[in-house]
């Protein structure tokens, strides 16, 4: 994926995500998060796993203030989010909904990829430039005078990805995006966000696909019941069986392996099939 097409316009480096005691209950009376303390350096890569109900898109709400906090704060760069409007927290911290039917609302495809650079006020050859961007980058250049309801269910993924990188937010968050996805989409998915990330891109995923996280990304927050259960490597959370019961998460196959050519006195540090398949090759001495 091109993502370097686009230069980063949003006035400063973007730094932290600090979370710090945060409590949400809704009004039905729900308490999503119970406590969160959870901080996220520039330039992550890193998901947030967790069963249904464990929190994990209450929490990524507050990122860019669609939520606000009850109890606790959570701060962007330091400053609080609930002294900013969602506006002005969304030109740094982009969301991509897991249903794009609740992000897309405008007439037409290259109508809905123009609007939130509108809103943000770049200039109109500028807008030409990224939306063009998006609708070939996203292959919906075919698709851009039609409503976005008309698409199919991935298409309207697309999009919704797209008008959301097309004002390039310094953090990525996308919730549940390999959903309805079959293994190349995430692949595509997976080699998009590694792109982002190598250029300093803060990306969070939010997902409950342990083989999605086992086989791309390699830094892993756990939530259950409104609380950070764990956090490290994706093999070192993998292969702790309380934390994978606790939370009701499987473990991935790369996870398995890994684990059984340990017990075989082999040395795995890594969920990556390919290293996988050098430390067995080593070990038989194919390899050196």
């Amino acid at each position: 994926m091109n993502t370097r097409a686009l230069s980063s316009g949003t006035g400063g480096v973007f730094k932290t995500i600090e979370v710090i005691d945060l409590w949400y209950t809704y009004p039905n009376g729900v308490q999503a998060l119970r406590g969160i303390n959870l901080k996220i350096e520039r330039g992550a890569f890193i998901a947030i796993l967790g069963e249904n109900g464990a929190g994990k898109t209450t929490l990524i709400r507050h990122f860019n203030g669609l939520i606000k906090p009850q109890r606790g704060c959570v701060l962007i760069d330091g400053e609080d989010t609930r002294e900013k409007s969602v506006a002005e927290l969304a030109r740094k911290v982009g969301l991509v909904f897991q249903n794009p039917e609740n992000q897309l609302f405008a007439e037409t495809v290259e109508k809905e990829i123009a609007f939130a650079l509108k809103n943000f006020r770049f200039p109109e050859d500028e807008i030409k430039r990224r939306v063009e961007w998006a609708l070939n980058e996203f292959n919906l250049a075919q698709y851009r005078n039609k409503p976005p309801f008309m698409l199919s269910g991935g298409e309207k993924k697309r999009l919704a990805l797209a008008s959301i990188l097309c004002y390039d937010p310094e953090v990525i968050v996308l919730d549940e995006p390999t959903t309805g996805q079959d293994e190349k989409q995430k692949e595509k998915l997976a080699q998009m966000l590694y792109s982002l990330n190598k250029r300093g891109k803060t990306v969070i995923v939010v997902t409950h696909d342990v083989e999605f996280v086992a086989d791309y990304i390699n830094d892993v927050v756990v939530l259950s019941q409104g609380r950070v259960l764990a956090r490290g490597k994706t093999l070192e959370i993998f292969s702790n069986f309380e934390v994978l019961k606790a939370s009701n998460l499987l473990q991935p196959q790369a996870a398995k392996i890994a684990l059984s050519l340990r017990n075989l006195g082999i040395s795995v540090n890594s969920l990556d099939i390919s290293e996988i398949k050098d430390c067995v090759l080593k070990a038989v001495g194919v390899i050196k």
